[in-house]
């Protein structure tokens, strides 16, 4: 038995039946999940309710419900809005490295962009055509390899993991470009270094100063590079093995 698309989707890919009941859509959901987005961006993903992007478009809140039947897809159009369609450009001569890191570089992009969307509790797998084209983009990225589908899609899961924790992480601990010495970030190691004990944490202790000495100014970018780095040695050797 098939079991039935939501509404939301329909309407995302295009497939409502033709004989629909009622009074044609003033907007499109696409533009609803704009409006989310822009207050989302503006006020943070608290003030996002059914109510507030109702008012946002001129809508009744029960007027609403005929695009989304809750929140939780609401958050799913916004996500589809926020990601955009997949514009990472492949080139012939890049091999199966540079593509997955141009495409885990635009993804990380675009979340943040929009901080809000790495904070979003997803009850399933987005199933949105924005979010389903960059799967494909990152299938496609790794198509050259010899590694099966299931491989590939396991690969993408890491690597889009990993990234997508990354950004909420430094986003959260205002870790996003020029690090204030001066902060709450800069005072951390500061403090490491005061509070920790050499004979209990001899490790740490070492690596405190270290990391005062590391003039980088810009934490996001050198750590995602790194961290992105470890996962596609780990995927070359996958491949090598595969070979």
């Amino acid at each position: 038995m098939t079991i039935a698309l939501p509404r939301y989707l329909q309407m995302l890919w295009g497939q409502e039946p033709p004989g629909r009941r009622g009074p044609k859509p003033s907007l499109t959901l696409t533009e609803i999940g704009a409006a989310a987005v822009a207050i989302a961006d503006a006020e943070g993903l608290d003030a996002v309710s059914m109510k507030s992007v109702a008012a946002a478009v001129g809508f009744t809140t029960m007027s609403l419900y005929r695009y989304v039947d809750s929140k939780d897809e609401l958050h799913f159009v916004m996500l589809d809005e926020a990601y955009g369609p997949p514009d990472v450009v492949y080139r012939a001569e890049d091999d199966w490295r540079h593509r997955v890191t141009s495409w885990a570089t635009r993804v990380a992009e675009q979340r943040l962009a929009h901080p809000w969307s790495v904070t979003v509790a997803q009850p399933s797998p987005p199933l949105t055509p924005n979010v389903i084209g960059w799967t494909e983009a990152g299938l496609e990225a790794l198509a050259s390899t010899p590694l099966t589908y299931q491989q590939r899609l396991s690969v993408m899961l890491a690597v889009d993991g990993w990234g997508q924790n990354h950004v909420r992480q430094s986003a959260q601990m205002g870790l996003v470009g020029p690090v204030d010495p001066d902060g709450p970030q800069g005072a951390y190691l500061q403090y490491i270094v005061q509070l920790i004990d050499p004979e209990a944490f001899p490790n740490l202790a070492a690596a405190g100063p270290a990391a005062l000495d590391d003039d980088t100014d810009d934490f996001y970018r050198e750590e995602f590079e790194l961290g992105l780095q470890l996962l596609l040695d780990g995927t070359a050797a996958l491949i090598s093995r595969q070979r």
